[in-house]
């Protein structure tokens, strides 16, 4: 690492006047090992996207996301099939890629492992959707995909209470959801790996997940997602059985086997989902909302895939 950028973003949780003794400590420790780093203040998600490919532009060979996975989102945008390595200084609400690649949620630690790691090259999964103005849209995504149940979820959630309340947001919201969302339908194509059998589903929920561990109480939330596997991972919930969703992730909380009837897993590279025949193609409450790594994006229809090699990551030496 000769050259790096420090992409901060100050609405990530955490106390601000701590957060940045914690990074001028990174720039220190960075400098001590020959790097050229600066610190960079993102106001957006937009303008944290724009730092990063600046920074690209500018000979950075690492770019350090100082944030939570919205941060970690924005900059893969520029990354996505460079050279240029990916560091993570966790210091979001959930900070689940950082858990699943075992980072340290210390931040001068953190920093150790971007100096001293391994370079690891992975896929990402890529989507392709409408947003809420009707224009069709794509972004790169790293942790999961979403569309339906958790999509709305981020449509409701108001990002002031999120930045005050953290993990607590989340957890009142899907609870509330939980009891209110009606289970709109949709229809979701692919194909599973090993099958040339085309499937077609009615899904209250589709959830892509790439990685292993989210970190938190949820751990293995799709068990047999993998950054090590060119695939994603589905969630398929077949069932508007409130109580199902509710026994799924029970049973991940106990660390149990999630078997659950109407909530099937799968391995696939690509999935379609759309709305059914007979909707009225999102109007009023038929809106199926889509996310990617926690932000909101738009509505069907919506393609999710992945992209072979396409972002180097700066993680523990193994």
């Amino acid at each position: 690492m000769r050259k790096a950028a420090l992409l901060y973003n100050p609405d990530s949780g955490g106390s601000t006047k701590r957060r940045q003794t914690e990074l001028e400590a990174v720039l220190s420790a960075l400098s001590a090992a020959g790097v050229d780093a600066s610190l960079v203040l993102t106001h957006s998600s937009a303008h944290a996207e724009e730092q990063a490919r600046q920074a690209v532009v500018d000979g950075c060979d690492a770019v350090f996301a100082c944030g939570g996975d919205g941060t970690v989102h924005s900059i893969v945008q520029a990354l996505v099939h460079s050279d240029v390595g990916l560091a993570i200084l966790p210091m979001g609400t959930a900070n689940a890629l950082a858990h699943d690649l075992a980072l340290p949620m210390n931040l001068a630690a953190a920093a150790k492992v971007a100096i001293n790691g391994s370079r690891r090259r992975v896929a990402l999964g890529h989507i392709k959707y409408f947003d809420r103005q009707g224009k069709s849209g794509t972004r790169f995504f790293i942790v999961a995909a979403g569309v339906g149940v958790d999509a709305h979820l981020f449509y409701k959630l108001n990002p002031d209470v999120k930045q005050r309340l953290g993990m607590a947001a989340y957890y009142a919201k899907a609870w509330h959801l939980w009891w209110t969302y009606p289970m709109t339908r949709f229809v979701a194509e692919y194909v599973e790996d090993g099958s040339a059998e085309p499937k077609q589903a009615s899904l209250t929920e589709l959830l892509g997940v790439r990685i292993r561990h989210f970190g938190g109480v949820l751990q293995q939330l799709a068990p047999g997602a993998s950054l090590d596997r060119e695939d994603l991972r589905l969630i398929l919930c077949h069932t508007a059985s409130r109580w199902a969703y509710l026994s799924y992730v029970a049973r991940v909380l106990l660390r149990q086997k999630p078997t659950v009837p109407g909530i099937e897993l799968a391995h696939s590279r690509r999935v379609r989902c759309r709305y059914p025949e007979s909707s009225s193609l999102g109007a009023g409450p038929e809106t199926v909302y889509v996310e990617a790594d926690g932000e909101l994006l738009g509505t069907l229809p919506a393609e999710i895939a992945v992209v072979p090699d396409a972002l180097t990551l700066l993680v523990p030496a193994r």
